[in-house]
């Protein structure tokens, strides 16, 4: 039972960062399943380190609807509309140290979407 605990650790944190209700699931959209195509990115930018670009690449058959980006400096959230299948924004943080960045990515397929909120943890000089 002790090597199956971090595993079902890791399961339940995956599946409790995912927004969906059961309407979303019978009108055709599967959160989980959506969550696989969503990648997030960041670089730092060559010139100044404090500025960090961040990027969310869609490859599933939806629609990327937004993406509300929490940069976990203390700063309001971003929310930046989808025009196709990538969603980017850059950030200049006030102060080098270690931030949690939380993008909010919701998908959609007729009526119904789903948000995921994946966390990625960064560096900043």
């Amino acid at each position: 039972m002790k090597s199956k605990s971090p595993i079902l650790m890791i399961a339940a944190l995956f599946f409790l960062s995912i927004s969906c209700s059961k309407s979303d699931i019978e009108k055709g959209v599967d959160c989980v399943g959506e969550s696989l195509f969503e990648k997030v990115k960041n670089t730092t930018d060559p010139t100044n380190p404090k500025k960090v670009d961040f990027a969310v690449e869609y490859s599933g058959t939806n629609t990327l609807q937004s993406v509300k980006w929490n940069f976990g400096d203390g700063t309001p959230a971003e929310t930046v509309t989808a025009t196709g299948t990538t969603v980017s924004i850059s950030h200049i943080y006030s102060a080098a140290g270690n931030y949690t960045v939380r993008a909010d990515i919701t998908v959609q397929k007729g009526g119904a979407s789903c948000t995921s909120s994946p966390t990625r943890s960064i560096t900043v000089n």
